[in-house]
Order: structure tokens, then C-alpha cells, then sequence
């Protein structure tokens, strides 16, 4: 390989790196990818007790979801609801709605996403303190993350599904029948914390 022909190579590769970046950088200027916004709308606690290790639940969700894209829309493959009450996960809910599409500018809502049952919970005396304290004032912090499999669609081009992307909400949610009057739930945004990776 002579001198001349290894200086064109590289100077032929530069340009071709260049050019890809610059290509990236035109298509983010165009599309200006937003991510999501989720809010839990409204939440209900019809039971949280504990009795014998065991935690028995009754939660009841109303979240919305808002695409603030104006050239990007959303395939959301599947919704997973993790709830976690001090660190402890004490359900996981698959949602059994279909997958569905979400188009620029718009706004989905998810009604009465139930999350019922009972599970063994292992709580420390901290953890069981703050569980009385928080009976007796008849509001439970309950903290609800959203597992999504995604992928999203730049015009006619669609990307490759990613799972799972995290969205976490932190919820003061009163408990409907309690003895202690307390206030009602107040709507809530929810952060994003993604993880995303390829199935």
C-alpha cells in the first residue's frame, strides 16, 4: 500500500464517519425525541392491612399517559405495574389491555388498573412503625413503578423493541374507609428511570 493510497483510505473514512454523525445529528434536530409523560390520575386504597406477615391489598389506579412528540409516536407492546410498599414489592400485575399505538401529540388513559391481593412481607421493626404510623393517619406511601416494552416510530421508520423501560411513581395514597379523615389523592407525575436494552 503506498503512502498516497493509506492518506485516501483515512481521509476516505473520516468522511464517512463525518457524514454519519451529521446525518444523526439533522434527523435529532428534526424529530427532537421527547420522552413520555405518565401521571397517576387518581388512586384509591380500599384495603392495606397487615396481619401475620401477610400484606392484603386493594389498590386501584388511573394513570394517563401523554406523548408530547410532534413527529414521534409510541408502540407500547406491554405494561407491567410493580407496586412496592418500604422497599418491598407486593404485587407485580401484568396488563391484559392489548398493545396499542400512541400518535403525536396525544394522550392515553388507563382506567381502574386494579392491583389486589394478598403476599408475604417481611417487615422490620422500622418498616413496622411507619406502617402504624401511617395507619393512624390513614395515608400510605406506595410506591409504583411502570415496566414498558417499547419501540417508537420516526415517520415510516420504526425502531427496535426495547425492554424494559422504568417509570416511577410515588404515591400518598389515603386509605377510602379509614377512621381518621384524611385528604383525598392528589394527581401525581411520574419520573422516568430508564433502563433500556434489546430483549
Amino acid at each position: 500500500m503506498t503512502p498516497r493510497f493509506g492518506a485516501l483510505c483515512r481521509f476516505c473514512f473520516c468522511n464517512t464517519i463525518l457524514c454519519l454523525f451529521l446525518a444523526l445529528f439533522i434527523f435529532w434536530l428534526i424529530f427532537l425525541p421527547k420522552e413520555p409523560e405518565f401521571t397517576v390520575s387518581n388512586a384509591s386504597l380500599s384495603q392495606f392491612n397487615f396481619n401475620n406477615n401477610t400484606l392484603y391489598y386493594n389498590l386501584a389506579l388511573n394513570i394517563t399517559i401523554q406523548n408530547p412528540n410532534k413527529r414521534v409516536g409510541i408502540y407500547y407492546r406491554h405494561i407491567q405495574v410493580i407496586a412496592n410498599y418500604r422497599k418491598e414489592r407486593f404485587s407485580m400485575v401484568n396488563l391484559t389491555s392489548p398493545p396499542f399505538y400512541q400518535g403525536h401529540k396525544n394522550t392515553t388513559f388507563l382506567h381502574d388498573v386494579l392491583v389486589e391481593g394478598q403476599q408475604l412481607v417481611e417487615f422490620g421493626e422500622h418498616e413496622l412503625s411507619q406502617f402504624n404510623s401511617e395507619t393512624a393517619a390513614g395515608v400510605y406511601n406506595i410506591d409504583v413503578k411502570l415496566a414498558l416494552w417499547v419501540r417508537a416510530r420516526y415517520g415510516n421508520f420504526k425502531t427496535a423493541d426495547y425492554g424494559s423501560s422504568k417509570i416511577d411513581c410515588k404515591l400518598k395514597v389515603p386509605l377510602s374507609f379509614s377512621e381518621t379523615p384524611a385528604t383525598g389523592f392528589n394527581t401525581t407525575k411520574c419520573g422516568n428511570v430508564y433502563v433500556l436494552t434489546n430483549p
